[in-house]
C-alpha cells in the first residue's frame, strides 16, 4: 500500500467514527430511467430558500449524470430499508435490476425512493468541484416526510439505536 493510499484507508476510517443518517441520491438518466447511488454526504445549507447539498465523487456515475440533468433527489432511508442502502452502494454494472416499485414521483425532478422518511427534489443551483468530488447545492423544490426509524452509519454497519423510552 502506497504512503497516500494508507493515509487515505487512515482518514475514511477517521470519519467512520461519526454517526450518520443514510440516504439515495437520486438523478435522471438520459433515457428518463432513474440512477440511485447511496451517500452520506448529504445536508442541509438553508431554511430560507430552502437548500441542501450532496457530495458525489468524481469518479461515480451520478457525478456526470447530476452535471448534465441539473437536479438530483435525496431520499432519507428507514431501517426497514438496509438492503436499498446495500443495493445502490454497489458499482451499477454488479447490481442487477432495480426492483419494481423502488421509487415515487414526487411531482418535479427525479424519482426518490419509496417510503424513505424524508424525500426531497432539488434544482441544482451551484456546483463546487473539490478534490476528488464535487459539491452541489439545490434549491428544493418540494419535500415530504414520514414516521419512523433512521438508518445509521456507523464504523462502516449499520447499528440500530436503542429506543430511550
Amino acid at each position: 500500500m502506497t504512503e497516500q493510499a494508507d493515509n487515505s484507508a487512515k482518514y475514511r476510517r477517521a470519519w467512520s467514527r461519526f454517526a450518520t443518517g443514510v440516504t439515495i441520491i437520486t438523478t435522471t438518466e438520459p433515457g428518463g430511467a432513474t440512477h440511485g447511488m447511496t451517500a452520506n454526504g448529504v445536508t442541509s445549507v438553508s431554511l430560507d430558500p430552502p437548500l441542501a447539498l450532496v457530495c458525489v465523487a468524481h469518479s461515480r456515475n451520478s457525478y456526470a449524470l447530476i452535471s448534465e440533468s441539473g437536479e438530483f433527489g435525496i431520499s432519507v432511508l428507514s431501517q426497514s430499508q438496509k438492503s436499498v442502502a446495500q443495493h445502490f452502494a454497489k458499482d451499477p454494472a454488479e447490481r442487477g435490476p432495480t426492483p419494481d416499485g423502488m421509487f415515487e414521483g414526487l411531482g418535479a425532478g427525479p424519482a426518490v425512493v419509496s417510503g424513505s422518511l424524508s424525500i426531497f427534489s432539488c434544482q441544482v443551483v451551484s456546483h463546487h468541484e473539490e478534490g476528488d468530488h464535487s459539491i452541489f447545492i439545490g434549491l428544493v423544490k418540494e419535500f415530504e416526510t414520514r414516521e419512523g426509524e433512521p438508518l445509521i452509519w456507523y464504523e462502516a454497519g449499520f447499528p440500530v439505536l436503542e429506543s430511550q423510552d
